[in-house]
């Protein structure tokens, strides 16, 4: 049986792959994570503000015009956060890479065109085997248009791979109005893969003490639905490797990706829930329902219910929302 695909040109024995999270701080993770059977691991995302030691800014900026509202001033990061040096993270990808025998992707999330691109190619001198640009940003000035904010994106990816040879995957969030486009102009921009999707943890609020604090919700199975449409839809549309994250929690979610036409899936929130062990029993339940369904490879199945492949493609567009609300009923 040959789970064996490819991402970013990376040849992987298996479509398994660890995203960024914490488990990555420790370089001791990635030798139990090669062992528990992930094909590549994603390093932890570094922030250009933590290289910069540049929080006072960054502080100004995100509480500028919030003094009339001090509950919300007490959810930004104090600036003694952000001490991370720019050594100290390269010499981490470094060590990952004499650790392991599986590819070492980099994961990067800048604030300006500069910092985008020195630290790209820092991470490339490294030995980091491909990069993952981590595009988060949440826009909340009212004159700032969307198309500003899709060709900001594109010079990011343009600049970044006019200086690096590595492969450069791009980590999106799905609030685009037009996905597929912005797809297709990034595929045609030279980035070699797409992540889909990077979720936004929005803040909760206090009650008690009346502040805004950062929370965080680990995904579940539900959350593979959106991701695994526009995988769907994507796929044979472009060049680049696909990559779905967010909502892998068994091997079922991992075959549906893959028949969507996935190339590999990231974990995440399974493996800090469960633990890194919980990617071996991932693995057997692939080899399971694959020998049980009489598939010979991972190859065979990806985008085998893709848009491209549906026997209703309609399925993956506006009239399943119309299928959707008919087919409830109530108890």
């Amino acid at each position: 049986m040959d789970l064996r695909t490819t991402y970013l040109g990376l040849e992987l024995r298996n479509p398994l792959v660890a995203s960024a999270s914490p488990l990555s701080e420790q370089i001791s993770n990635y030798r139990k994570l090669e062992d528990a059977g992930a094909a590549a691991v994603v390093n932890y995302s570094l922030f250009e503000e933590e290289i910069e030691h540049d929080a006072e800014q960054l502080f100004h900026h995100m509480t500028h015009g919030i003094e009339s509202y001090a509950e919300a001033i007490s959810f930004f990061p104090e600036p003694e956060v952000f001490t991370l040096r720019p050594d100290q993270y390269l010499e981490h990808i470094q060590r990952a890479k004499k650790a392991v025998d599986i590819p070492v992707i980099a994961s990067l999330n800048g604030h300006t065109l500069g910092g985008w691109t020195r630290y790209a190619q820092l991470m490339e001198e490294a030995g980091a085997d491909a990069l993952e640009l981590n595009l988060y940003r949440i826009p909340t000035d009212p004159k700032t248009t969307s198309s500003e904010i899709e060709n900001e994106y594109l010079r990011v990816v343009k600049a970044v791979k006019s200086v690096v040879g590595i492969p450069v995957a791009v980590k999106l969030s799905p609030f685009f109005t037009a996905m597929a486009n912005l797809a297709s102009r990034l595929d045609e921009a030279g980035v070699n893969g797409l992540v889909l999707f990077n979720r936004f943890y929005q803040p909760d609020i206090d009650l008690e003490n009346l502040e805004v604090v950062p929370n965080v919700v680990l995904s579940n199975s539900a959350d593979t639905r959106l991701p695994m449409r526009w995988i769907a839809i994507l796929f044979g549309r472009l060049r680049c490797s696909l990559a779905s994250t967010s909502g892998i929690h068994s091997h079922l979610d991992v075959l549906k990706m893959m028949m969507a036409g996935a190339d590999v899936t990231q974990c995440c929130s399974l493996l800090l829930k469960k633990g890194i062990g919980a990617l071996e029993t991932l693995l057997d339940g692939l080899r399971d329902w694959m020998e049980e369904h009489e598939y010979e490879s991972i190859e065979q199945m990806k985008g085998s219910l893709s848009q491209r492949s549906c026997p209703d493609p309609s399925a993956f567009e506006r009239a399943n929302y119309i299928k959707a609300l008919r087919s409830y009923h109530l108890v």
